[in-house]
């Protein structure tokens, strides 16, 4: 049995509970104290960091009789962070002295802002946390600490869309409470993309539920795509890249021509993210954003849903060094006339859904645009 003190988002109880896998487990909790330091906000991350801080002190709970199994839990979890487990001696609300362990930052790691604040946090990030919580835990003895600390910018991706996705107005002619029967969900595979599988049965038409049916989804995110329009001189710029899936399909011509586009970041709207790609990919800054539409872009087999954009910007040079390097982007940009690129889509040159879908939309609004 070991005894820790929680000063961060493993004070919050659902994620505690969600580590451990032991929602409502009963846990011997207690108000405590670790003098002489303090919790800071990491700078660009959303979790706390503890540092010595002289004649401060670090509030928490400290948490008794942990068991072997959930330390290993806790361990992994808070390993993918860059935390260690260190001995410590605190005060509990009776003033008195105990011994127990804290998760400590490597030094060096991360850099500390503001003093932290649980209930903000919690407000701002709980239910993302969750989340994300939920895929990394779920790779628990198939993944290590490392391969997931690599992955977490997409799983908080994928925790920002799952968030975006439930807020989406409900179809009335359906509740998936009665008409979703799940029988098995399986998270099957996490990179930077993941894949998740599932047996279900849905409610049919007819009324009566469907057979069991064993299915398979890409798990992606919330994505902007942006097509630049020059009104003035009725030009657009596309962007070209490598795209592995294509070449992986077996096409030759794996460079494909297309919208800006990028993922969604917690945290970011769909505006802020079309801006900031735009910015990354083609050195444009847009004056305006036209919203062109938003939608899942192969419901069938993936989750990523889009938010389409034409941006009003100035377009006049291309560049052939677009993208970032940490990314392993590397793009090159392309400026048309309109009536090119419309002539290159009815030759059946372009091959990227949401550059058709962008195109056929200003297509309809280019004479109130130019106007």
């Amino acid at each position: 049995m070991t005894d820790l003190f929680f000063y961060g988002t493993l004070r919050y109880r659902p994620l505690l509970e969600l580590v451990l896998s032991e929602p409502g487990v009963s846990l011997d909790m207690v108000s405590a104290d670790l003098p002489d330091h303090q919790v800071y906000e990491v700078q660009d991350q959303p979790f706390p960091m503890i540092l010595p801080a002289p004649g401060q002190s670090a509030s928490g709970v400290l948490v008794r009789g942990l068991t072997v199994r959930q330390i290993e839990r806790l361990n992994y979890y808070e390993g993918g962070f860059d935390y260690d487990l260190r001995p410590m001696t605190f005060y509990v609300s009776s003033a008195q002295e105990v011994e127990a362990q804290v998760f400590f930052p490597k030094e060096g790691v991360w850099t500390p802002g503001d003093v932290w604040n649980l209930d903000a946090w919690a407000r701002d990030w709980g239910e993302l946390t969750l989340h994300a919580a939920s895929e990394v835990m779920a790779f628990y003895g198939r993944l290590s600490p490392a391969e997931i600390a690599k992955n977490f910018r997409p799983i908080r991706v994928r925790a920002a869309a799952r968030i975006a996705a439930a807020a989406r107005t409900p179809n009335p002619h359906h509740d998936v409470v009665r008409d979703v029967l799940v029988e098995q969900h399986n998270r099957g595979y996490l990179n930077y993309f993941a894949m998740d599988d599932i047996v279900l049965r849905h409610r049919r038409y007819d009324g009566s539920m469907s057979d069991s049916l064993n299915r398979a989804a890409l798990m992606t995110g919330q994505a902007s795509v942006i097509l630049p329009y020059d009104p003035q001189r009725d030009r657009v710029l596309i962007v070209e890249q490598f795209r592995a899936p294509v070449f992986m399909i077996g096409d030759p011509a794996p460079w494909m021509w297309e919208a800006v586009a990028g993922m969604i970041d917690p945290g970011e709207t769909p505006e802020q993210a079309a801006l900031r790609e735009l910015r990354e990919e083609a050195h444009l800054e847009a004056r305006a954003l036209e919203s062109a539409g938003k939608a899942y872009s192969s419901s069938g087999s993936s989750a990523e849903f889009v938010h389409l954009f034409v941006a009003l910007a100035e377009i006049v040079e291309e560049i052939s060094a677009g993208g970032l390097l940490s990314e392993g982007e590397d793009i090159r940009s392309r400026i048309l006339s309109f009536d090119t690129l419309m002539a290159l889509i009815d030759r059946e040159e372009i091959k990227d859904l949401p550059l058709l879908s962008l195109a056929h939309w200003l297509a309809r609004h280019r004479e109130r645009l130019r106007g």
